[in-house]
This record gives structure tokens, sequence and C-alpha cells, in this order.
């Protein structure tokens, strides 16, 4: 079924029960806000602690934006981005877009004006819905004459160049317009980038929202009483799916907007959280403030908390072995994805099988996994590959990229460029990746990006980026810069260069070294990683 079906359901059979909160630590003390049945309330500039929302209030909203949508002319077929920080409204804005029969397509809230430009135009986008935290960069876009879609505000105070998405809405009827759509119809636009730097657009069929539901829920059982806890963003897919398990159960969930320890515990306290899904930093972090005696947990409720999974970026199992100490109850799991499989869930460790953590598991619900050599055939068992994997999950293909999304797929298999081993049990654990992605803090790096901004330092003659173990981070990113001959620069000099770029794209280590590259002009960057410390990575995982 389309995955609106699902919210019409929650909608009708538990309308009056609440379906999404949002937690902002940042203003304790201060009001809380309920969306009544058929109420829109407009966020206004009075900080708010707590809002939430019903499932009637969440379809009708989506409703609404749906049917403006429609009267714009943006229906079956056209996209409408979303950038957006985690809010109440995101996934109703998501859903009002499905409902239209459009495409949602999610926008990092990272991304510069040039890189929401360039996916703004990959994607074909028609309309853009967008918040306080992005007013400049728009701005910026809407001062180039570009020719911009059409853009929705979503706040108060709507700037010149956009209109108020609560104003058009709370004009619209809340009715839903039930345009027709099939499994096979066209969903959502989802953005991933490989070694190259820029960043492809992944396009998925309401078949593999659907079928992301019906994997989230098998792989962890949520039911109706379940809570989930949600921090991450909701524009990656990781978030997003496993949200999809409390859409298919018609179970609470809570946004919270804020990783530090005490905020985790307190909103788990407060709002009976029983899922949680972590990044590595924040595990470690909590257990960090636990040891200190910055947080006690006897000073929360914490016994409904049954399951914590997490992922990402590679996750020591030190980690999973110290968080059992003070959390034995816990059920664990993690799960592996991309963007072009639906995000978490193609293969799965299960929580039945915490003695293999550091494997990422075996194929998840309804997928098939296989690992091949560089001829496409299936290795023996123990012998390294490139993992693949097959399900209803994978994508329909990259966006107006025939060439790439050709080398991706190939008879219905998903090559995801993830070298791995299956054990004697069956169990897949990675070895490497083919891919230079470097994961850190659960957020891609893509090192070309980086080392063309460096490569126009004047000192510079060659840079390679790679990414070094970090007990927090997962990884980090360590540039290596050979000087042009006769040139000096230092550490502090790099960095101060690098202040132009956004904080999580800046070089974490810097290394004055020559650049290896293999006959063929190539940087040898597997030689690299073993020189500096890379080669630890070999036991990482790439989670989600």
């Amino acid at each position: 079924m389309p995955i609106t079906d699902l919210l019409r359901r929650n909608a009708q059979e538990h309308g009056d029960e609440v379906a999404l909160v949002e937690i902002n630590p940042e203003h304790a003390g201060q009001r809380r806000v309920t969306w009544k049945e058929y109420e829109l309330i407009e966020p206004s500039n009075a900080p708010t602690y707590r809002r939430e929302i019903t499932w009637k209030a969440f379809d009708v909203h989506a409703n609404r934006f749906a049917n403006l949508l429609l009267q714009r002319g943006f229906g079956k077929g056209k996209k409408v981005a979303i950038l957006l920080m985690n809010c109440l409204e995101w996934l109703p804005v998501y859903f009002g877009i499905l409902k239209a029969g459009a495409l949602a397509v999610p926008l990092n809230f990272r991304y510069t004006a040039d890189e929401i430009k360039y996916c703004l135009q990959l994607a074909e986008v028609d309309a853009l819905v967008f918040g306080p935290e992005f007013i400049g960069r728009i701005e910026e876009l809407a001062e180039s004459n570009d020719d911009l879609p059409a853009l929705f505000y979503l706040n108060g105070t709507c700037p010149t160049f956009a209109e108020s998405y609560f104003a058009l809405t709370a004009a619209m009827p809340e009715t839903d317009p039930m345009i027709p759509l099939t499994e096979q119809d066209n969903a959502a636009i989802y953005f991933s980038s490989g070694t190259t730097g820029f960043p492809k657009a992944i396009l998925h069929n309401h078949e593999s929202l659907s079928h992301s539901c019906k994997c989230e829920q098998n792989h962890h059982g949520q039911t109706h009483d379940d809570v989930f806890l949600c921090i991450p963003p909701l524009y990656h897919t990781g978030a997003k799916m496993h949200w999809f398990g409390s859409l298919l159960s018609c179970s609470k969930a809570v946004l919270l907007k804020g990783n530090k320890p005490q905020y985790i515990l307190q909103a788990v306290s407060e709002e009976k959280c029983t899922i949680v899904w972590l990044l590595v930093p924040w595990a470690q972090d909590i257990l960090g403030a636990i040891e200190r005696g910055e947080v006690k947990l006897s000073d929360y409720q914490l016994d409904q908390w049954r399951l914590m999974h997490i992922g990402a970026q590679p996750v020591p199992q030190s980690l999973i072995k110290h968080w059992k100490q003070y959390f034995p109850h816990h059920a664990y799991d993690t799960n592996y994805g991309l963007s072009e499989s639906i995000g978490p869930g193609c293969v799965h460790l299960g929580v039945e099988n915490i003695h293999k953590v550091g494997a990422i598991g075996k194929a998840g619900y309804g997928w098939e996994t296989k690992i091949v050599d560089e001829n496409g055939q299936t290795v023996q068992r123990g012998q390294v590959g490139e993992l693949c994997v097959k399900g209803p999950g994978v994508m329909t293909c990259y966006y107006n990229d025939p060439a790439a999304t050709a080398a991706t797929l190939k008879d219905g298999w998903l090559f995801t460029g993830d070298m791995a081993q299956e054990d004697e049990d069956g169990f897949i654990f990675l070895v490497d990746r083919k891919k230079d992605v470097i994961i850190t803090g659960g957020e891609n790096l893509y090192p070309v990006q980086i080392e063309d901004f460096l490569s126009t330092n004047e000192h510079i003659k060659d840079v390679a980026v790679i990414g070094l173990p970090d007990k927090r981070l997962g990884e980090i990113a360590a540039a290596i810069i050979e000087l042009k001959p006769g040139h000096a620069c230092t550490e502090e000099e790099i960095n101060a260069f690098c202040m132009t770029l956004p904080r999580y794209k800046r070089p974490r280590r810097v290394i004055f070294a020559k650049v290896p590259r293999n006959p063929t002009g190539k940087i040898e960057k597997p030689v690299l990683r073993k020189m500096y410390g890379g080669d630890q990575l070999v036991e990482a995982q790439n989670l989600s």
C-alpha cells in the first residue's frame, strides 16, 4: 500500500491519541502547546518547551498542505523540497507532499547555499519549504536572480522573497484530497554522495517507504504502547525510517532538539520512552556523564526503556559491553543500510544476537544479501568481496543519472561499495569501504570536497584527506599535505585557512608529508591509512 494509507488509518482509528511530541530542552520551564483536532498553531516567538500533535491533527495538517500544493499545480510527479530543522511540522509537511502525489525531497540542513542550489536543480524541485535557520542561505539564492522554485516559509514573520506557509495552509480545506497512488508511484528523492563529493539524487517509490515500515517493526517489535525517542535529523533516511516503525504501530514518537546526556535521560523519563536510537558519540557522552557523576540514573524513570539501538557509524564492541554494565536490561541492536536501500535494515544484527556484536548481521526482513568478487561472482564464505543487497527497499534509480544507476544496480542487486566477509555462522562483517567516505559523528564527509578546497592554498602542492579512528566520533578527517618546494606552512595556518569551510568539514588533524600516488595518478589512500592509523578501521561498520 502507499505509505499515506497508514497515516489515514491512524487518524481514523486513534485520532485523539498523541502522535508526535517536540521537546526543546533549552526552553525548560516554558509553555507547552497542544494542537487540537482541527487547529493549526503557528510557532510564535515565545519560547516553547513542549509541543504535541494528535494523529488527527497530523492528518489534517498534511491534508491542508496537500491541498495548497494541488491548488498551485504541484501535484503528481512534482517535487517539493524540505529544508527544516527537526520540528513538529516536519513529518506533516512530508506527508502533505506525498498526499498531493508529489515527491518529497529532504535536504541536509548543513548544506551551503551553493549545495542547496545544486540539489534543487538536480532534483528539478518545484517548491521548497524552509525554516528560519535558512533565511540567509535562501535569500542568497534569491538575490542571485536564479530560477528558484516556489518558496514557502514555515515560521512567524515571513521574508519578502517567500510566502507564509501557515497563512496559506490555514486557508486550505482540511479534507483529504485522496489522490490515487500505488506502491509503484514515485514518492521521495534523498541525497547521497560518493567519493566524488557531488550528491546523487536517489529516487524511491511508495513500495520502498512502505517496506521500511514493515522492516523496522519486524526488527524491533514496536507495539501501540511503545514510545520512540528520535534525536537525529529527519532529512536522513535513518531517522525517518526508524520512525516508520512508530507509524506502522500507531505509537507515539518524541523529537528531541538536543543531544546532551541530561536532555536524553530527561526525555526518556518524562515521556516514558521505550526505544531510543543513538549515535556513538551520544552513547559515549551518556556513559561519561554517569561515570563523572554529572547524572544519576536514580534521578530518572528509566525502567520502561527496553531497546537501545545504535548506528550511522562504526560501533566499538567495547562501547556495547560498557553500556550493558549500566543498562543490563536493555536489548541492543544495530542495522546496516544506505540511502539507496531506504536507510537502515537491509542487513540487521538482531536483538537476540548480541554475542555477535561487531558484525552487521544477516539479511534483514524481506532482504537478500550476497558478497561478490570483481567479476560479480559470489565468493566463498570467509572470503572478502563487495556486499550486495536486494529487496523491496532498493532505490528505483539515481534520478537523471543512468550511468551511475547502471554501475550500482545490476539485475535488481544494489552494489553497496562496501567490502565484507561472512563468518561460519552466516553473519556479515564489514572489512573496508571501497568508497572513501568518512563517517564522523554519523555525518558523511566527502574527501574530494575538502581536497579541492585545500588545493587552492598557494603553499600546497598535493593533498589527500582520509578518515582516522576516533573514539567519540567514529572517524575524523585528516589532511595529508605535501607543500610546494621552498614553501613553508604551519598547522595553525592551515586551520585558519579552513575557517571558511563548514565546521564539520574542517580537518581535525593536519599531517605534512608526501602524498603517495600509484602509476595511474590515483592517491594511494590505503597506504596513507596504514601509515597513520586508519587501518584500525578494518573492523569498522557502515551502520545506520
